[in-house]
């Protein structure tokens, strides 16, 4: 069980920085028109995007950790 949930974390730890690296080439990838535009730009869009696909896997590996630290203290 311990060594499934510390893969699961690994996993799941990897996809926290893939979205944050593609959050922040979104971010990079910016131009002076998506700055000047009032409306949301699919630039402004991918950013949100990432940012919350980053928030909710945080949310699951602490969920894994706290699950994780339960089990070992448990055995």
């Amino acid at each position: 069980m311990n060594v499934f949930l510390v893969i699961l974390f690994v996993i799941i730890a990897l996809m926290v920085v893939f979205a944050l690296v593609r959050g922040l080439i979104a971010f990079l990838r910016m131009t002076k028109e998506d700055l000047e535009n009032p409306g949301i730009t699919k630039s402004h869009q991918m950013q949100n995007k990432m940012m919350f696909a980053r928030v909710k896997y945080q949310a699951i590996a602490v969920g894994i950790l706290v699950v994780l630290m339960l089990v070992a203290q448990s055995g």
